[in-house]
């Protein structure tokens, strides 16, 4: 039925009201899209590319307009072979507020969206993501919502398919003449950024995670990853003496730990000052096979390490866990935050961060202390050696200010916010510290407790995941990739303390072995160093790199 005359009056006048360019909306080739929002990625979202390569403009400026073609011709290319003309305009705002959210958190904390760091991203839980958002994220969130708009007024151009064909192919070969006339504008720069500073292609966004994320979805499809690979089927635990006490070994996984802010490395602050009384075996100079837990993690508890290191390799093959159930020796993994990534899959977990223990618990997250409750009686059943692996929060950022109990409020005044670039940094060093003896308390209970145990001859080893930037070189967290990953984030603290009856069953000469601590090490020694203490022989043990081999009287 047509409209009355006064209907349409009203929508005449109402139109007549609205300002020509918002009734305009442009007709345009959705090349011309891909071209514009591709220019604008360069622009508006490469920060921290550009902060990093281009340091002096107006000497560099012939590798600026190379670099700046080149990026925009990549990001023009991965639309123009990705994006079709019926889903362009969603498909382009969704990338277009990703980008923003990923250029926010690459500026505030200096990461790098490489594939592990990806990874990291698609595995973290509820729990950790809800500790990065806050309402600063509104900022870039609100500054995409103006190109979406844009986006939102253009009409694309609809072409029969032949002709459609056609111009997105020329538009293509013209994206790569473009490209390698750049290359060839500043040949000689970019083969030396290339050659020197690999690492900055993981800063040019959306590239950057668009292509990491391809990699790791193809790398373990979702739903598709085989069952890990066994490794360790002929280890075997050497005969044990006769009226033996049966062994404990307790591997507490730290997170986030820093060796430069451990008391017992020579810290100003002592922040370690329970451990530092109960005669320890401090190792001071201990480094880490990867910059996150997703790396670290596998590879610690792998035979591969970083020694000789197979991404693929370690995460399909069965851990240093299963060996020992092969031999025999029975495990369990306790864990206060994201799961084991891996490394105990198949084997026993207690997974403690949903815990309701209203002394140690608030709803979100549990205390670290939370791993020691009903230790003895959570142990396996049954005859022979134990291993009991905890994993706890720890220093996980960014949140260090609600890692500890208000009683372990040492060093004042604290960050309290995630957004860790709005605060002082000697605010954040003071969080992160009070972490660290909360962890040395944690540590100091636990030894308390296996000391006390009359029915295991009980030892303890910790050794943390992964260091962690405080804000040195403008860096937060942890994740740079491990080629350029600063002493923060993987130089670690490790701790050894055994009882006088495990010590004489594993036949170490704790003086010696104090003396060996310090020397360096890394996480690749313990793999061997565990299977070592507990007498298990296999083809996969290493004695070179066995921290306790030239401690120990050697067993037939």
């Amino acid at each position: 039925m047509s409209a009355s005359p006064l209907e349409a009056g009203l929508r005449r006048n109402a139109r007549s009201a609205t300002p020509l360019w918002l009734r305009q909306r442009p007709v345009i080739a959705s090349e011309t899209l891909l071209l514009a929002v591709s220019l604008y990625f360069t622009a508006f979202s490469n920060g921290e590319f550009w902060r990093n390569v281009i340091v002096a403009p107006a000497v560099q400026w012939k590798l600026a307009a190379a670099l700046f073609v080149i990026i925009t011709a990549v990001h023009a290319l991965l639309l123009g072979l990705l994006v079709h003309r019926r889903y362009a305009r969603p498909l382009l705002a969704v990338l277009i507020l990703v980008t923003a959210v990923a250029t926010y958190y690459m500026g505030s904390y200096g990461v790098y969206l490489d594939s592990d760091m990806l990874r990291n991203v698609l595995h973290t839980d509820r729990k950790e993501s809800s500790e990065l958002l806050g309402w600063r994220l509104l900022v870039p969130i609100l500054f995409a919502s103006l190109p979406i708009a844009l986006l939102w007024r253009v009409r694309l151009r609809a072409r029969p398919w032949r002709r459609a064909l056609a111009v997105r192919a020329g538009f293509l070969a013209i994206l790569v003449l473009a490209f390698t006339g750049a290359a060839m504008l500043s040949f000689q720069d970019l083969s030396s950024l290339i050659r020197n500073r690999r690492e900055v292609r993981y800063l040019v966004t959306p590239a950057n995670y668009l292509v990491s994320l391809a990699r790791v979805m193809t790398a373990s499809p979702p739903g598709t990853r085989p069952a890990k690979t066994p490794i360790g089927q002929d280890a075997r635990q050497l005969p044990q003496a006769a009226g033996r006490r049966p062994r404990l070994l307790v591997l507490v996984v730290g997170e986030t730990a820093r060796a430069q802010n451990w008391g017992l490395n020579g810290y100003a602050r002592q922040t370690t000052p329970e451990l530092s009384r109960m005669g320890v075996i401090n190792f001071p100079a201990v480094t880490a096979c990867g910059s996150s837990t997703e790396v670290s993690l596998p590879c610690m508890f792998s035979p591969y390490g970083r020694h000789d290191y197979d991404q693929k390799k370690i995460r399909d093959h069965q851990s240093l866990l299963h060996v020992l159930e092969h031999a025999g020796v029975r495990t369990l993994w306790r864990d206060n935050q994201s799961g084991c990534k891996g490394v105990c899959e198949g084997l026993a977990i207690q997974q403690l961060d949903d815990a309701k223990d209203p002394a140690l618990c608030n709803g979100k997250r549990c205390l670290d202390e939370i791993l020691l409750r009903d230790l003895e009686t959570a142990l396996p059943t049954g005859a022979g050696d134990r291993v009991v692996v905890l994993h706890p929060l720890g220093n996980h950022g960014p949140n260090y200010f609600e890692r500890y109990p208000a009683g372990f409020r040492r060093y004042m005044p604290v960050c309290e916010s995630s957004d860790l670039g709005s605060c002082d940094r000697q605010a954040i060093v003071n969080a992160y510290d009070n972490a660290i003896g909360y962890t040395d308390h944690v540590l100091a209970t636990l030894i308390g407790q296996l000391g006390r145990n009359a029915n295991y001859d009980t030892a303890m080893i910790y050794l943390s995941d992964h260091g962690e930037s405080l804000g040195e070189k403008g860096l937060y967290l942890h994740g740079v990739p491990y080629a350029i990953a600063p002493e923060e984030q993987t130089h670690v603290p490790m701790v050894m303390w055994l009882s006088p009856g495990f010590a004489a069953s594993a036949a170490l000469d704790t003086a010696c072995l104090r003396r060996e601590a310090a020397e360096p090490a890394s996480q690749d020694n313990l793999f061997p160093s565990v299977l070592g203490l507990l007498d298990v022989r296999t083809h996969l043990y290493d004695r070179d790199r066995d921290l306790f081999a030239r401690c120990r009287t050697m067993k037939n």
